[in-house]
């Protein structure tokens, strides 16, 4: 009998329009693989950059998605520590989650506490490893510090603000509209400012006093970032994770100035999770956080069949927490 499965799937780079549904048998998994049928898919800004072709995909036609949790439903040869029925979550390369089964290199699955929900998983995996690559290993996090968070209503948003503030920081961040920043403060944000009514770069100066933030964290880009760099103090860093609004281009550091002292970090949560040790490592933080409290919200929630939906929500702005897609 054939292991069919939704797939949602591109055979050019493009638009979201590219986005397709198709109907693919899977294999039994290989030597070292797990196979997973998908309860949630989360969707990520990383996804719009490898439809587009920002990021290059191995191939194509291709599958999309690089985050999803659910049921394993068979192990290949040579697998051990994973059984059929167990609860998983994972997040990174390779790219196939957007599908209702998929094959999956064993060591990728990060098995699931009893207490955090499959959908919790799927919409804050790769968020939670990024939190914990900026504020344990780009720049170490510690209590007093000043953190300028942009798009703070977003999924990512909403996990750096939490993470950031049970580390002792204060936490200023921008949104788009009075929904947006009402969430934000929802969620503990210090500082929520109206980009489009006031000017963040004032706003980070009078939070803090005059001096401006120690880290700001933009994944925005475009002209954005460049105006972030007005509003870290010195000694302080920018770190620039994402072009939402377009790329920031070639800044030389003469621009800066002779007494701006600032730093500007281009760090890749992709790149971190490569290395298999700190991607387990990243893990287990995310999930040390969801047992003690951090909050995931889950904004918008749509069929697998619709991910081209989700992208072009997501890529509007018109999204607030994280964005799930459910295999029918």
């Amino acid at each position: 009998m054939k292991n069919l499965s939704q797939h949602v799937r591109i055979h050019a780079y493009g638009a979201a329009e590219k986005l397709g549904v198709e109907l693919l048998e899977v294999p039994p998994p290989s030597a070292g693989e797990i196979q997973i049928r998908h309860t949630a898919i989360g969707v990520n800004f990383a996804d719009i950059y490898y439809r587009t072709g920002f990021y290059s995909l191995p191939g194509l036609p291709a599958t999309l998605g690089i985050e999803g949790a659910g049921l394993i439903q068979a192990v290949g040869p040579g697998v051990t520590g994973f059984a059929a029925g167990q609860r998983v979550a994972y997040a990174g390369p390779p790219v196939g989650s957007y599908a209702a089964i998929r094959n999956l290199p064993a060591e990728r699955a990060i098995p699931l506490p009893e207490g955090i929900p499959s959908d919790i998983a799927a919409a804050s995996m790769l968020r939670g490893i990024a939190a914990h690559m900026l504020f344990a290993y780009v720049r170490p996090v510690k209590p007093g510090d000043t953190i300028l968070v942009h798009s703070a209503a977003g999924g990512l948003g909403l996990i750096l603000t939490q993470w950031a503030r049970t580390l002792g920081a204060r936490v200023i961040g921008t949104a788009g509209s009075r929904a947006k920043a009402d969430l934000a403060l929802e969620h503990g944000i210090d500082r929520i400012v109206l980009y489009r009514e006031e000017d963040f770069v004032a706003a980070a100066k009078d939070f803090t006093h005059g001096k401006g933030v120690d880290y700001a964290i933009d994944g925005v880009g475009g002209e954005t970032f460049r105006r972030t760099l007005d509003a870290v103090g010195p000694y302080g860093m920018a770190a620039s994770i994402g072009q939402a609004s377009g790329e920031i281009g070639t800044i030389h550091p003469s621009e800066l100035g002779p007494s701006r002292s600032i730093a500007i970090t281009r760090p890749s949560v992709l790149h971190f999770m490569a290395d298999p040790s700190r991607y387990r490592e990243g893990a287990k933080a995310t999930l040390t956080k969801l047992e003690e409290g951090l909050r995931v919200r889950i904004g918008t929630q749509l069929p697998l069949k619709e991910a081209a939906q989700a992208h072009s929500l997501m890529e509007s702005g018109q999204t607030a927490g994280s964005i799930l897609l459910y295999p029918e």
